[in-house]
């Protein structure tokens, strides 16, 4: 599917970096990949961030003065309006940091941290407080809000008031199962993390996820 029907289809936020960059290139050559070039594009805006320079770009075969001026612009503009004082989870460390208040809970909280297309913050929210050794939910409980804010993807996280973070036969269940359901619905399960007062688990470091 072309980028630009890709956005027609499911906006904005279901398309990657290299399709972005696409649209914003359009198509004013018809011999030229546009798909390819813009993955070009992207690996120097990955690179540099934001002290790209015109000249950088004009490094890439075929774009010329005038497109390198577009994406400058688009993304100086993207910067100033959208990109004000936020929460860019880049680690681990990062969404422990989200959650240190719940490590010490004497009951299960099970948190969801949603992001955006550059891994912002959105929102870290509580979805359900558990009763010990209960661990029902249901997966609209989760995707329904990460659906509203229009999320790129979504970080679990819940605490165990026990000393282990290691995760029950039920965690591992339940974490496979969201799994399966954010594929269906283009909203990507990050991580799922298990917290205690002086340690966690990583689904995604330990690759069970």
């Amino acid at each position: 599917m072309k980028p630009r029907e890709k956005l027609d289809k499911y906006w904005v936020q279901k398309l990657q970096w290299e399709e972005l960059v696409a649209i914003i290139l359009g198509s004013w050559i018809k011999w030229i990949d546009i798909f390819k070039l813009s993955k070009k594009v992207n690996k120097i805006l990955e690179e540099k961030g934001e002290f790209i320079q015109i000249e950088d770009l004009q490094k890439i075969k075929w774009i010329w003065p005038v497109k390198a001026k577009i994406i400058i612009s688009a993304f100086e503009l993207a910067k100033r309006y959208f990109i004000k004082d936020s929460i860019i989870i880049k680690s681990s460390e990062d969404i422990l940091e989200q959650v240190k208040q719940y490590r010490d809970k004497k009951q299960e909280y099970l948190l969801c941290l949603t992001l955006d297309w550059a891994n912002r913050l959105i929102e870290n929210r509580v979805i359900t407080i558990w009763l010990l050794n209960e661990s029902l939910i249901h997966p609209r409980e989760i995707f329904a809000d990460a659906i509203s804010d229009r999320a790129n993807s979504i970080i679990l996280v819940h605490n165990h008031p026990s000393w282990t973070a290691y995760p029950s036969d039920s965690d591992i269940s339940i974490t496979n199962r969201l799994k399966e359901v954010s594929e269906l619905v283009w909203i990507q399960l990050l991580d799922h993390i298990i917290i205690t007062k002086k340690d966690y688990f990583s689904f995604n470091e330990n690759n069970l996820i």
